[in-house]
């Protein structure tokens, strides 16, 4: 169940029998013809998708996260990793202080994975308390999905373009576009970066069939929903 769709009222009565939740990171950030947000929509979307059978609570993705390199592409938004950290701590303090115990981190973007550490800091630090960080698109099953449909994938390709990260009335290339050098991207500023990979995709076709999208979502979705489900012991 989503928070946004819950009261406090319904929060405290599955506290009594249920101390898990999940956490959706996302960021706002160039996806060449697709939407700045897609990491915080698909973020939430596998979370909410994963977790409505078991009727545990999922949390607004968190919009912001760590990308420095796409500051030359207007409408990215970047925070600093200080920042970052102390927001995802703060917001686990809370889900502790009101009773979640055990918490699922749904990590749509990969820039947001230096924050690792401090989920392990933040248990520590709290006697109890779990949690899990799960990167959604590049879990195995997952991962070989979409290596079974087209190995060539990537940021802003064909792999992140679902029905609910189009926008409507954008007219999407049809070419597949070549991989960029990786690692030309790594001793780059964020102008460096924009003029290195162009529109913003790192390489592959744009846009697969929806059947193809949907088996891909499938998998990632139950994939998802056995981090949430499988033994916490």
């Amino acid at each position: 169940m989503k928070i946004s769709e819950s009261n406090w009222f319904d929060i405290e009565k599955y506290l009594k029998t249920d101390d898990r939740c999940v956490l959706p990171l996302g960021s706002t950030e160039q996806h060449a013809h697709l939407s700045l947000s897609v990491d915080s929509i698909l973020s939430e979307k596998v979370a909410a998708d994963a977790a409505a059978p078991l009727g545990v609570p999922v949390f607004p993705a968190v919009p912001y996260g760590l990308t420095p390199y796409f500051m030359a592409f207007p409408g990215s938004v970047s925070l600093k990793l200080a920042t970052y950290g102390a927001l995802v701590r703060d917001i686990l303090d809370s889900l502790y202080a009101t009773g979640f115990r055990r918490v699922l981190i749904v990590n749509g973007h990969g820039g947001n994975s230096p924050v690792q550490p401090v989920t392990m800091e933040w248990m520590e630090a709290h006697p109890g308390a779990r949690c899990r960080f799960h990167d959604w698109w590049r879990a195995p099953k997952t991962w070989d999905a979409v290596q079974s449909i087209d190995p060539i994938a990537s940021h802003a390709s064909w792999m992140e373009n679902f029905p609910w990260t189009r926008l409507a009335n954008r007219a999407m290339p049809t070419e597949q576009k070549p991989y960029v050098d990786f690692s030309r991207l790594r001793d780059r500023n964020a102008a460096g970066v924009r003029e290195l990979i162009g529109d913003g995709n790192y390489g592959g076709f744009y846009q697969k069939p929806d059947e193809d999208m949907d088996r891909l979502w499938q998998i990632a979705v139950a994939e998802t929903r056995d981090q949430l489900a499988g033994d916490w012991a």
